[in-house]
């Protein structure tokens, strides 16, 4: 059995190879069809698009990919073509919980925003959005919850988009990315969403760049609309657009979900899913390497900061956009 492995997918390395003969690592960018034609596996991150140009006339029966997110998938083409795939929904929603947590208290400290006497609106509430309404409601924040597909299957609890832009002064997105269709995110926050607006709130996106309209973001900057923004996702990724980088009160190089217990959740739910579709026995051990915590000191808010905050990774990139692919890449390990 050949398989193909992004070298970026953390701690496989050694646990891969007790379940195929021929392993090969590469970038997720360098996949091409001429490489993976006699693969029978691709384990692969978001850059690897996984379509008819690479994958017709290939051996690949199974993909997984290391992400929550699977829009780098033709879906439809893998279907006809008798491919199975899998992701790995929920793995990083701790981290990402983690770093929304960290954003909403920087807002606290660093623009006045009384989080107590704010109203957080959710919009996309899976695994990740279902961690920040916990989340919120253990902090006090009051919770508004958008999610038209659950919403249509009949559950309660969830309101419109318009009345979280008429009510929240935060808004946070978790939704996956979806081009078309009755619940299509394709710039979802387009212009007609950004006039709506009526608490000039916080915007805060870690789920998809092209959820996001980003020129019209850029407008609503200026103009006050919103009182700023957190981004960690970027349309265009990874020729992101500067400008926006430059004002945004918090920047990162898609890395809200890097936790190093993220990762790991990742890995082994992308190697379990391998091990079921070629029914091998799941032997392998996943171990975290031991890491270093900081000392921690003042109060619960402040030692929350010194575990992660994410204003240092905003520093490393405007210091360097240029290496937007290098620090998602090289990113150092975090403890959640």
């Amino acid at each position: 059995m050949k398989v193909i492995v992004d070298n970026k997918i953390p701690y496989i390395k050694g646990l891969i190879e007790t379940l195929a003969e021929d392993v090969v690592y590469l970038p997720g960018k360098e996949f091409t069809p001429e490489i993976v034609k006699d693969a029978d596996a691709l384990l692969i991150r978001t850059r690897t698009l996984c379509n008819r140009q690479l994958l017709e006339g290939s051996k690949v029966r199974f993909i997984g990919t290391a992400t929550i997110g699977y829009d780098h998938i033709d879906t439809d083409y893998c279907q006809k073509a008798g491919i199975t795939w899998s992701n790995c929904p929920g793995c990083n929603a701790g981290a990402v919980e983690q770093y929304i947590h960290a954003a909403l208290l920087l807002l606290q400290q660093e623009k006045g925003i009384s989080l107590k006497e704010s109203c957080l609106g959710i919009i996309g509430v899976g695994h990740v959005g279902e961690r920040i309404h916990q989340m919120a409601e253990r902090i006090g924040i009051k919770v508004l919850l958008n999610d038209p597909p659950r919403a249509d299957a009949g559950e309660q609890g969830f309101t419109s988009l318009d009345t979280l832009a008429e009510q929240c002064d935060i808004l946070t997105f978790h939704t996956p990315l979806i081009r078309e269709g009755k619940y299509q995110t394709f710039h979802l926050a387009d212009r007609t969403f950004f006039q709506k607006l009526q608490r000039k709130p916080y915007l805060l996106n870690t789920s998809r760049g092209e959820v996001v309209e980003t020129e019209t973001l850029l407008e609503a900057l200026d103009t006050s609309t919103v009182a700023g923004a957190v981004i960690d996702v970027w349309e265009n990724e990874p020729h992101i657009n500067q400008e926006l980088l430059n004002k945004v009160f918090i920047g990162t190089p898609h890395i809200a979900g890097y936790s190093a217990d993220g990762k790991a959740n990742a890995t082994r739910m992308v190697l379990e899913s391998f091990c079921r579709f070629f029914h091998k026995p799941m032997n392998f051990h996943l171990t975290l390497p031991e890491i270093s915590r900081p000392t921690l000191s003042g109060e619960e808010d402040f030692q929350y900061l010194q575990q992660y905050n994410p204003h240092i990774d905003c520093e490393n990139l405007r210091a360097h956009p240029e290496r937007f692919e290098q620090l998602r890449g090289d990113y150092p390990l975090r403890r959640e």
